[in-house]
């Protein structure tokens, strides 16, 4: 792939405030000059850091790192004028719009932008000195460039593939009103930029240094006159394609899905009416962007309080392949959220008693496991606040530790009938209940909901536990009550309670403690969710289970990576079931234990092994050893990015590879034979991903390494043999 990086890219920006007009400070990006590269970032790092320029013109603030430039003209207002991709040199920007507009007491004022423009399918820099500003707009002040500093201050407490936070830059615009009700009133525009990554994160404050309570009706922290992906005569908005060169994911995501797409509640394709040349005879051609959460429309914002709204990640997409634009995305979020890379190696524990506590540590201990959790089912109770029960959970953790052993158990939320006081309250009745998957579930903004967040916080405290596994909240509840301490009403329900909840995750995480979590809270603290599964599965047969469990590896890791989902494994019955569909004896199933825990190692996928044991055996004991070891010797690889070769579907084979350019195994292959016969095929291994050009040296499990000539699409032509209902695996350097 061939992109363009100005040359100016070496100088760097020390962090300072300055007014609105002076750029002297900033080094000047000259966008004629320009000398072309083969690279691919997602394969070779690129050289060019992220910084903050002048145009030369000085009339404009330019961000850019290489991969993407995004310009503001600042005068008479800061309005957004260029956002282009640098590998396919796609501009996205057709017209100016203001950069964020907020309702306050049920008035809509613009933040930024400038009115005038007549054409808006496209933008000449010629109209913007004609352009004004809106009379009630809130103007420039000034803009701050620092370096970005870590949302969440995370340091790893487990193996992890990154471990390192984001670098890169910040610019701030600074906006006030001219109208006296206004007058206090301090809005900043932030801009994340990221080394190494075509990636831009968005976010606005609103800091209110007035005497007066503001309602805050609407926060729309992103609008963009997007050019359109699809031009249509006629057609339904929500039909026609969105653009598919700007992926953009914010932290306000959850519908239990398992998937960011489906679980997003923020990103808004609209209509431009302005837009008047567009194809569609009726202007429904949805090309215009806004951001903000549908459901927080009145949130007081009270003297010196400040809001802070969701971050937008705005990712630039190069590709329609859906494995290149899954790749992409998983970078960022290795990027962005590096502890989604912490991956321990953990059981699920069904316990009783203190003593099978013990006895499963022992068990972790002997075979490799990093880790313990007490299942749902447990006689864990996180929620009882006594020094006694304090006292035995960290007795517990202390002999964990002893054995280099983390503990963690399962906390339920919601799904249960707490009281009328406390209890979602339904808008439409006025009564207990409705909750977001019906039935009654409390509220977190209620008297109980606030303290169980502080009783889950004491019990970290106290008893040094390492993982919160957590079943709800289960999200986008909204509470119509007005007695609950923790909001004020309706309308500021769910904003207030997803508030509660982030920041239990991210106080839990800045103390070191993993989370499994019930929805798409990564960019908030969150390290694993579910890799999407139907739980009744696992009371099918084992046979059953092993193709199934493999299409939902293979799904669930299009767009998430490995370390950020967990599988399933029941050791004893789950969901009803037979005798078939569990692993119990242990001893018994000797194949299948060992072929379910390769399947789910083998994709980096850390499964909830749920029994009362890993052995009961010295022979199934060996085998756990030796498959956790065979993970961890290849872990790094193991955790690396995969490409899915094909989809399990018990007739053929299938499989993927793991790539990763920058270690010694540059890939490591996976492949399945579930027929009831010996199999021999050839088939073509991409191996682009990997960095390996030419040549590459390949060999079965340990045997001798072969050398492979790459082809010109970067594959090579692998031949294998796999016994029937059986697995292999290659490793690529």
């Amino acid at each position: 792939m061939v992109k363009k990086i100005i040359l100016a890219f070496l100088i760097s920006v020390p962090a300072f405030t300055i007014n609105a007009q002076d750029l002297s400070k900033l080094p000047i990006l000259d966008i004629k000059n320009e000398v072309a590269v083969s690279k691919d970032w997602l394969v070779t790092p690129i050289d060019a850091k992220a910084n903050v320029y002048a145009s030369k013109d000085k009339k404009s603030i330019v961000l850019y790192n290489g991969l993407v430039r995004r310009t503001f003209q600042i005068s008479p207002n800061v309005a957004c004028t260029d956002f282009t991709n640098l590998t396919t040199n796609q501009q996205l920007i057709r017209a100016v719009k203001p950069e964020a507009k907020i309702t306050l007491d049920g008035k809509e004022y613009a933040i930024g932008g400038l009115k005038g423009q007549k054409e808006n399918a496209y933008l000449l820099p010629e109209w913007l000195d004609k352009m004004e500003v809106g009379k009630e707009d809130f103007t420039f002040v000034n803009y701050t460039i620092s370096d970005i500093k870590p949302y969440i201050n995370w340091k790893p407490t487990n193996w992890a593939m990154n471990k390192k936070q984001a670098t890169g830059k910040l610019l701030t615009f600074e906006y006030a009103s001219s109208l006296p009700e206004l007058k206090g009133l301090k809005v900043k525009v932030n801009y994340e930029l990221y080394d190494g990554l075509p990636l831009i994160t968005k976010s606005i404050s609103i800091e209110n240094a007035t005497q007066k309570v503001f309602k805050l009706d609407r926060v729309v922290s992103e609008t963009i006159a997007m050019v359109e992906e699809q031009s249509a005569v006629e057609g339904d908005p929500e039909k026609m394609r969105g653009q598919h060169g700007f992926y953009i994911e914010t932290n306000y995501a959850f519908n239990n899905s398992m998937s960011y797409e489906l679980s997003d509640q923020t990103t808004h394709w609209k209509m431009d009416s302005v837009y008047t040349s567009q194809v569609h005879y009726n202007y429904k051609t949805p090309c215009l962007l806004e951001v903000y959460p549908e459901k927080a429309p009145g949130i007081d914002l009270n003297p010196n309080d400040v809001y802070n709204s969701v971050r937008s990640n705005e990712l630039l997409i190069d590709t329609y392949d859906r494995q290149r634009r899954g790749l992409m995305i998983k970078k960022m979020y290795r990027t962005i959220a590096p502890w989604i890379t912490e991956n321990p190696i953990f059981m699920h524990l069904v316990s009783k008693n203190d003593e099978q506590v013990r006895t499963a540590i022992d068990q972790c201990a002997a075979t490799g496991y990093e880790a313990l959790i007490l299942s749902f089912g447990s006689h864990l109770n996180m929620e009882l606040d006594t020094p006694e029960n304090h006292q035995k959970w960290k007795a517990l953790a202390d002999y964990a530790h002893s054995k280099g052993v983390k503990i963690g158990g399962y906390s339920l939320f919601s799904s249960r009938r707490i009281s009328d006081e406390d209890d979602v309250v339904d808008p439409k009745t006025g009564k207990p209940g409705g909750a977001f998957f019906g039935g009654h579930a409390p509220c977190f903004g209620s008297k109980w909901g606030l303290s169980y967040r502080d009783r889950i916080k004491k019990f970290y405290t106290e008893t040094g536990f390492d993982i919160w596994e957590n079943d709800g909240p289960y999200p986008g509840d909204v509470c119509a009550s007005t007695t609950h301490p923790g909001h004020k009403g309706l309308d500021d329900s769910q904003w207030k309670q997803m508030e509660i909840q982030k920041e239990l995750y991210r106080w839990l995480n800045e103390k070191g403690v993993y989370i499994n979590a019930p929805d798409w809270y990564f960019l908030d603290g969150t390290h694993k969710i579910a890799l999407g599964y139907r739980e009744r599965n696992f009371s099918l047969s084992r046979e059953q289970q092993r193709i199934l469990n493999r299409q939902n590896i293979h799904d669930g890791t299009i767009e998430k990576t490995a370390s950020m989902s967990w599988g399933f494994v029941p050791l004893t019955a789950y969901q009803g079931g037979d005798a078939s569909a569990v692993l119990e004896p242990l001893s018994e199933h000797l194949k299948d234990y060992q072929q379910l825990m390769v399947q789910y190692y083998g994709a980096g996928v850390q499964a909830c092994y749920r029994g009362p044991r890993l052995y009961d055996t010295d022979v199934t004991k060996e085998l756990v050893k030796t498959t956790i070891n065979w993970y961890k010797k290849y872990r790094d690889i193991l955790n690396s990015d995969m490409i899915q070769l094909r989809r399990a579907d018990g007739r053929d084979w299938d499989g993927f590879v793991h790539v990763n350019p920058a270690l010694k195994q540059k890939a490591f292959i996976m492949l399945y034979n579930p027929t009831k016969e010996k199999m021999t095929k050839t088939i073509k291994v991409p191996l682009y991903y990997s960095g390996l050009t030419e040549n590459a040296k390949i060999r079965e499990k340990e045997a001798v390494a072969k050398n492979y000539k790459i082809n010109r699409n970067y594959e090579v032509n692998l031949t294998f043999t796999i016994e029937p209902e059986s697995y292999t695996w290659y490793v690529v350097e």
